[in-house]
């Protein structure tokens, strides 16, 4: 049975994906309409993956146009300041999966490993009063799959007692190259993705509320 449990942040724990959207309006205001919704549409898709790479495929695919390191910082810190205003408001936590959370911290090993900037993610971590039920918080930009990698190693967690809770692509991609099981949150399209058989009871009414 699964006894270590690492936690997607945004859509998973946070209800911000279209707070999330408002940043990338705002960072990119001066370029056309239509090119900001092909990124937004991008950011949708790819949830788990880091603003540096969304900021990079906005200008290497969507406008092609080349970008410099330093400016995707630049645009990556402006997106930072536009979040730590926004997103520091409990309202927005998901009950559903913070209830849990709250509730279990003791019966599991829980960590972050998200998408979302490393140090703005522990800022609205401590902010939002849920630091304090994960052993550790991990973010971008750092890619996920080596979060996932990293922390594996780091606690020498048993793969089949460990799972990704996460409600994206790129989730179950790092769960995949990991090695460990994922289970779909607030994401039908991913359900298929579940390993339905590693579910105790307590997981079972996380994944089926």
């Amino acid at each position: 049975m699964i006894k270590n449990i690492l936690w997607d942040f945004d859509g998973v724990i946070l209800d911000s994906m279209v707070v999330r959207d408002t940043g990338f309006e705002e960072i990119f205001k001066d370029y056309p309409e239509e090119k900001i919704n092909e990124l937004l549409k991008f950011h949708r898709i790819n949830g788990g993956l880091s603003r540096y790479v969304k900021i990079r495929h906005f200008y290497e695919t969507v406008l092609e146009q080349p970008i410099t390191d330093q400016k995707v910082l630049e645009y990556a810190n402006s997106f930072s300041r536009i979040m730590l205003s926004k997103l520091a408001d409990s309202s927005l936590l998901i009950k559903q999966s913070t209830n849990f959370i709250k509730s279990n911290f003791k019966n599991y090993n829980f960590h972050i490993v998200s998408g979302s900037d490393n140090d703005e993610l522990n800022v609205l971590s401590r902010q939002l009063d849920i630091a304090d039920y994960f052993i550790s918080i991990h973010g971008s930009p750092t890619p996920k799959k080596e979060l996932v990698r990293n922390l594996m190693g780091v606690h020498n967690y048993d793969k089949e007692k460990t799972c990704l809770i996460g409600d994206s692509i790129n989730d179950y991609e790092a769960a995949s190259d990991a090695g460990i099981s994922f289970l779909a949150f607030n994401n039908d399209s991913l359900d298929r993705y579940t390993n339905l058989s590693i579910l105790d009871d307590r997981l079972k009414s996380l994944v089926y509320k």
